[in-house]
């Protein structure tokens, strides 16, 4: 029976290094030693959340409650025809490995995703995108467990209510359902996604034009502009990219004319980052907390940042553009 640890650690388990502890933890390698673990401990008895990598969140404070960790591993090939391949990964694989496994393996269409830190777990639940592609457009389907009812389930691509950076999992679902597996389908002939200028300029200074060397490309781009967690605490993206309908885009365009922008469906997406620099926050350090000086949309953690003055400094972030632009700044990264 997988058992409950106090006092754990999750300095490690939070990539902005912030040394914080959970009064209770449990881990998981497997979905039924979830079920085990539900039929001995009453759920409803705990303050709890699910935690991967800690990619993606900053803790305000010690975690008064029992987190989750699910580190189910595995890749499967499930089905394989000419075109493409079902493959059905365990929620505790590393992201960046598992990318690069499918590209050894010959298959395509997670190259744009490469170095995105995480769990394979968390992707569907951010909707993880990069350089024009979205994660949900490879997921087939999300299988789990309801921690209410300890029910297994299997919820389909359709159903997951994916969106810039958002799925079911983050509001109806959010700590209700602890992701076990994701099935991916990949392409076994390569379709590549060049629509971002620097991508497609980069990627055609290559020898080869194939998925690796795509993922190469990324990699050089990503590492060129952002730091790495485990060098230098951070959570990526802190903040989303705005996105505004035409009408109200077009007066702010009236103000900025050089003002950076992308279609997304029938409204318009600004880079956050653009409008952090011209707020005047690009390479700002307070004591141990600061914006990237290549990237102005990462938050880092210079060595001893805690959890709540990261929050403040995001909160002047904010604040500067909103009167600056008019613009609320939505964060990616979860409070707790």
């Amino acid at each position: 029976m997988t058992g409950i640890l106090e006092n754990y650690s999750l300095k490690e388990l939070n990539t902005f290094g912030f040394d914080v502890k959970t009064r209770y933890f449990a881990r998981f390698a497997s979905l039924e030693e979830v079920s085990e673990f539900l039929n001995n401990h009453r759920i409803s008895d705990y303050r709890y959340m699910i935690l991967g990598e800690g990619s993606n969140i900053v803790f305000l404070d010690d975690f008064d409650g029992l987190v989750l960790h699910p580190v189910v591993r595995g890749m499967d090939v499930i089905r394989e025809d000419e075109l493409f391949a079902d493959i059905k990964v365990g929620a505790g694989e590393n992201w960046d490995r598992f990318v690069s496994d499918t590209v050894e393996q010959g298959y395509s269409g997670l190259e744009n995703l490469s170095l995105i830190p995480g769990m394979t777990g968390s992707a569907p639940v951010q909707n993880i995108g990069a350089y024009g592609v979205e994660v949900k457009n490879r997921i087939l389907w999300v299988e789990g467990i309801y921690l209410e009812n300890n029910e297994k389930g299997r919820i389909f691509a359709e159903d997951c209510k994916f969106g810039y950076r958002q799925s079911i999992f983050k509001q109806e679902l959010k700590n209700r359902f602890l992701i076990t597996h994701v099935c991916f389908r990949l392409d076994k002939h390569p379709r590549f996604e060049l629509g971002y200028g620097i991508l497609q300029q980069e990627f055609r200074k290559k020898k080869r034009q194939d998925p690796a060397s795509l993922r190469e490309t990324i990699i050089e781009i990503r590492s060129a502009k952002l730091p790495d967690p485990s060098k230098t605490g951070n959570a990526g993206s802190f903040f989303k990219n705005p996105v505004l309908p035409v009408k109200e885009f077009g007066l702010l365009q009236e103000t900025y004319p050089g003002i950076p922008s992308y279609p997304a469906d029938d409204k318009i997406k600004i880079p956050a980052a653009w409008l952090i620099e011209k707020a005047g926050w690009k390479g700002v350090r307070e004591n141990d907390t600061g914006t990237w000086p290549n990237q102005p949309l990462v938050i880092v953690n210079y060595g001893r940042a805690t959890g709540l003055e990261v929050f403040e400094f995001s909160e002047q972030i904010r604040t500067s553009v909103k009167n600056q632009f008019g613009i609320d700044l939505e964060r990616e990264v979860n409070i707790v």
